[in-house]
């Protein structure tokens, strides 16, 4: 059986919504009480795609660090019996998912980005 993986280009500038993404990413902006590429996320694990590549920039290292295990904040809201909290951190990558991140060096187009995940898939 073929594995699924999911590609999702998140190396843009996001022009379109300047002055909101002049330091932060557009990727990251919220929606409701989550950034926008977790929604995205959200739907590729329902689908049931278990590995995602981001394509991402030097730029969004804030889209990186927020899929990376954060253990530090997991010890702390385990120490203060935050039990709720500390589900909704550990869902943000759920277990049995992998997400992979690549770099786009430079910004070519969308086609460009889809091809740096290349290696990946």
């Amino acid at each position: 059986m073929v594995s699924l993986k999911a590609v999702i280009p998140v190396a843009g500038l996001g022009m379109h919504m300047l002055p909101a993404t002049k330091a932060i990413p557009k990727e990251m902006l919220p929606i409701v009480d989550k950034p926008m590429v977790q929604y995205i996320v959200d739907e590729i694990v329902a689908a049931g795609i278990k590995e995602i590549v981001l394509v991402t920039h030097s730029s969004k290292n804030a889209v990186e660090n927020h899929f990376d295990t954060s253990y530090e904040l997991e010890a702390l809201l385990e120490q203060r019996v935050k039990r709720q909290l500390l589900a909704e951190v550990q869902a943000i990558c759920p277990p049995g998912v992998t997400i992979m991140n690549v770099r786009q060096g430079q910004q070519l187009g969308l086609g460009h980005s889809i091809l740096c995940a290349r290696p990946l898939i």
